[in-house]
């Protein structure tokens, strides 16, 4: 659900936070947190003012400005003076591979599209080194991702079968903030990460990928690999992409207390 601009939502579940366990802040900061990964409030969008939250949640504004400050390091917000608190992505990355193509297209004032190629299930014929990362039952998710309607990346994503049971063409739209395949995985399946290894190389279109992105044959583009990671070390997906736009990389950032999952 969609929350609109300045609109005051109710404490999940209809109980304040008096109701719940651990210190205010924390309580206020989890709430909004699950939130924003949920998609309760859009991608540029102003959160309601500290008065409205600290009504709302029943705590001093004080401790509003303290969960509030905590998203805004997390990567989830940013302060601007005189326009109070915007969402700045649904999901924040824990490295560059991690990182919404969808969130950061729509903050650029842009349509993010994505069109699903086909869903393709493999027991035991897929790349061998797609295997030996996830085993034998796997499914391949292809879709093109594109800019204001035109062609910009080529995805594949495998992940084991038993991970996304019931997986259907219907759990990926094609436009909206939901069509990021990262809310998909998270939101539909339930599927968690805390960290990705990432690789790049270069490679040049074969007859199959220029057609998709709209390119000639052998032009060069470059190819991002993605594995990410559960707590317990275990790969939760593998994803490849076939990108004819440039990849940018922030090196800053600040420490994180938690990861978004």
């Amino acid at each position: 659900m969609i929350n609109r601009v300045g609109q005051i939502d109710p404490v999940a579940g209809g109980r304040t936070m008096n109701d719940k366990p651990g210190p205010k802040y924390k309580r206020v900061y989890d709430t909004l947190r699950k939130r924003l990964q949920d998609g309760y409030y859009s991608v540029g969008t102003r959160l309601p003012t500290e008065d409205a939250l600290a009504t709302t949640f029943e705590v001093s504004r004080v401790t509003v400005r303290r969960s509030l400050d905590m998203l805004v390091s997390e990567g989830y917000l940013v302060a601007r003076q005189g326009s109070g608190y915007l969402v700045d992505t649904l999901s924040p990355p824990s490295s560059t591979c991690l990182t919404s193509f969808t969130d950061s297209v729509l903050k650029e004032g842009r349509e993010p599209g994505a069109r699903l190629i086909d869903i393709t299930f493999f027991d035991g014929d897929a790349p061998e080194a797609v295997h030996d990362m996830l085993g034998k039952s796997l499914v391949r998710i292809r879709r093109l991702r594109t800019v204001d309607g035109e062609p910009k990346m080529l995805v594949n994503t495998w992940l084991p079968t038993a991970r996304v049971a019931g997986i259907t063409a219907e759990d990926f739209p094609e436009t909206g903030q939901d069509q990021s395949i990262l809310r998909v995985l998270s939101g539909r399946f339930g599927l968690e990460w805390s960290r990705a290894c990432e690789t790049i190389r270069s490679c040049v279109a074969s007859d199959e990928i220029g057609t998709f992105l709209q390119v000639p044959v052998q032009t060069p583009l470059l190819v991002q690999a993605c594995t990410a990671f559960d707590d317990e070390q275990g790969t939760v997906f593998f994803e490849e992409v076939f990108r004819n736009t440039p990849i940018t990389f922030n090196l800053g950032g600040s420490r994180r207390q938690e990861q978004l999952s």
